[in-house]
């Protein structure tokens, strides 16, 4: 027999199901803010995201779970995101590289799962109402008032900083490349191989394994540094150049580093994506807002101002810049067809570029993989 579970959101909505993954007791429920993502695969690649810390995750596929878990389709080391919200929840799985059911994955990681849940209605509710709080709750006779009580508690994401929690410690070299499917797995460059290259600093504010397979595939030898290394710490590392990563958050929090990034402008090229995108917008001296239930999936579509040609793409933000508040110097490349927001800014004369959305796609498209090598014909052409 499957335990009961419940979602409570901060508004005094709630929602029963059936509990899957941790079983999280009502004295301690799991708290964060619930948000939804519309891709329809890849729920393993998106919940160990993580730029999904702090958050209940709610899938508005109707399944979930059919093809398991595994080693191989991780983003990062665990999973980040808080809570995991679904319709229909499969423990049998079918997959060639599967280990585990997305129950047991879940578990394992101390994450809880709730489904049975009218996911429509839920994502109806915070598209009117807007991305809020919530808590999970695992048992029988929960206290409705008690978790209504923990959400609210725990205020907005505004305000809050993940990146902390989320980055590495210390710096480290990165030589993976990308899946061969030939020999099914991912191969590593040599030492030697890698010292031919331009050198790449990434700044790891929770940076995805892709990203960092798909600079090396382009032909960067990639150092990744702690989100708050200081100016002189990456000058140390002699880099070509800079990138700026993904991660969770709101990035009016991340004064030290924007500092830190308008330093180096003028001295590096410099990429951003996602939170890396509005940190470059702020040193640029520009400004940030929370949106209303942001964008979390596969299929935004997104105009390249330029080229005129649209892009579907891979997204997952809660913030977006403020278009008046960039200069004149600063162009905006990219634009949500959606609305309107700002998904991209260059500045040519400094040679510095940043997208809102993920270009590296995992999951999601790969039209904008062309952006990694923009980047790189720059770098080159910059030495």
């Amino acid at each position: 027999m499957k335990n009961k579970a419940v979602l409570v959101l901060a508004d005094g909505r709630y929602f029963e199901g059936e509990s899957f993954g941790a079983n999280i007791s009502p004295e301690k429920p799991v708290v964060g803010e619930v948000v939804f993502n519309t891709s329809m695969y890849g729920y393993q690649e998106i919940i160990t995201d993580p730029s999904y810390a702090g958050q209940l995750m709610c899938f508005t596929t109707a399944q979930i779970g059919n093809v398991g878990c595994n080693e191989l389709d991780v983003e990062s080391s665990h999973v980040h995101a808080m809570g995991v919200i679904v319709k229909n929840y499969s423990d049998f799985y079918s997959n060639y590289r599967a280990k585990e059911s997305l129950g047991s994955y879940l578990k394992k990681n101390n994450i809880p799962g709730i489904a049975k849940i009218d996911t429509r209605s839920l994502v109806q509710h915070l598209r009117d109402h807007g991305a809020q709080m919530g808590a999970i709750a695992c048992g029988e006779n929960i206290d409705i008032s008690l978790l209504v009580a923990k959400a609210r508690e725990a205020g907005s994401m505004e305000g809050k900083n993940y990146v902390r929690a989320v980055s590495c410690q210390e710096a480290y070299s990165w030589s993976q490349l990308p899946w061969d499917q030939t020999s099914e797995c991912y191969p590593e460059l040599t030492a030697s191989e890698l010292q031919k290259r331009p050198h790449l600093v990434a700044l790891d504010f929770g940076i995805k394994f892709n990203i960092l397979r798909l600079l090396s595939e382009i032909g960067f030898r990639v150092t990744v540094l702690p989100a708050y290394s200081t100016a002189k710490e990456i000058r140390a590392q002699a880099p070509d150049a800079l990138f700026l990563s993904n991660g969770p958050g709101d990035p009016a929090t991340l004064m030290e580093i924007v500092a830190v990034t308008k330093e180096l402008i003028s001295e590096l090229p410099i990429f951003g994506i996602c939170l890396g995108h509005q940190i470059l917008c702020q040193a640029l001296g520009g400004k940030t807002y929370k949106l209303k239930f942001g964008h979390r999936g596969g299929n935004h579509p997104v105009l390249d101002c330029l080229t005129r040609k649209v892009e579907i793409t891979s997204q997952n933000h809660g913030f977006a810049v403020q278009q008046g508040s960039l200069s004149k110097n600063v162009l905006i490349s990219h634009v949500n067809l959606n609305d309107q927001t700002v998904e991209g800014l260059a500045d040519a004369k400094l040679k510095v570029f940043s997208v809102q959305y993920h270009p590296e796609a995992s999951p999601g498209p790969h039209d904008s993989n062309y952006l990694f090598q923009n980047f790189y014909n720059l770098v080159v052409n910059n030495a």
